[in-house]
């Protein structure tokens, strides 16, 4: 009798993640879709009178949100803006990955630290990887998706380079630590967050300033984003390409140092101009492309030991 009880418990039990991981699945697959995009982000308060609020960031856009690659524990978004109604542009990607051990968590200054988590720690978890325009690491971080009372969200909170909209345009921070939250709506969904403008030098860290963040995403009719549906249907070859050679360099498990610029380039500047080059004649070689990806992204990629020779320190 006893032993039916626990052979019961134990069915029960994993019944229950199943279920668990299903809901998971289904909200993260519901970010798909063409979307009406509000970003308003605006700085909340200082710890130092003396600090000067900047403006607050609002901006619109119409983006496509696509599943690329879904395998049992991964699902991989790839975001696209939509300019004109006729023009597409490559944005960021999010990688969903079940119960992940091995991550990159951001450092300051180009540097990531390699990361293996205890196997205890993630059970149930998803990690969200997010990536640049150019698939390199912007941040990661995991949690467990939430569903209750009619609500379904995620929230973690991560250490990430400076956003796009300033990293342009400021150079008094180097960490921005994020607070994301991902919930599912009636209308789409919002991606909050409550993020801190951190100056981290020498280990120690000096808060600037504190920010709030709304991103929400009303879905709107799939023919609004179809010219995103097509550039990506075009282009994806060579995408899956620069995936597969950022993944060699995650591959290795060990610290790296991604430079923001060479040559004062960032990476996408040579990236953008690579994929229309190589599809000059709507034709895609992966051979050639894979190689000479991998040769530009080399360039942004070094150990920090060989960065540490190279600088004198």
């Amino acid at each position: 009798m006893k032993n039916t009880l626990i052979t019961f418990s134990l069915a029960f039990t994993s019944l229950l993640a199943f279920g668990q991981k299903q809901q998971d699945i289904e909200s993260i697959k519901a970010m798909c879709g063409c979307y009406e995009v509000d970003f308003q982000y605006v700085e909340t308060f200082a710890p130092k009178a003396t600090y000067e609020f900047h403006d607050r960031y609002v901006a619109n856009a119409l983006e496509w949100v696509g599943l690329v690659d879904e395998s049992e524990n991964k699902l991989s978004l790839q975001h696209i803006l939509v300019m004109r109604d006729t023009m597409a542009l490559k944005h960021w990607r999010q990688d969903w990955i079940f119960e992940n051990q091995k991550l990159y968590s951001f450092q300051g200054d180009d540097l990531w630290n390699f990361e293996t988590l205890a196997n205890e720690g993630v059970k149930g978890q998803w990690t969200q990887k997010v990536y640049q325009v150019d698939d390199g690491p912007r941040y990661e971080g995991n949690a467990t998706w939430i569903h209750t009372d009619g609500k379904h969200y995620w929230e973690s909170t991560v250490d990430a380079p400076l956003p796009r909209r300033e990293y342009t345009k400021r150079d008094d921070y180097n960490v921005l630590e994020r607070t994301n939250r991902h919930e599912i709506t009636d209308e789409g969904h919002v991606h909050e967050q409550d993020n801190t403008k951190i100056r981290r030098r020498s280990g120690k860290d000096r808060v600037l300033v504190h920010e709030k963040g709304m991103n929400v995403y009303k879905k709107v009719d799939d023919s609004r984003c179809q010219a995103a549906a097509d550039w990506w249907q075009k282009n994806q070859a060579f995408w899956s390409d620069v995936r597969t050679a950022w993944d060699e360099v995650f591959a290795r498990q060990q610290d790296l140092m991604v430079a923001t610029k060479v040559d004062d380039q960032r990476l996408y500047e040579l990236l953008f101009p690579l994929n229309a080059e190589l599809m000059t004649d709507g034709s895609y070689n992966s051979e050639e492309g894979l190689s000479r990806i991998r040769e530009t992204i080399a360039h942004y990629v070094s150990s920090p030991a060989d960065t540490e020779v190279a600088t004198g320190k």
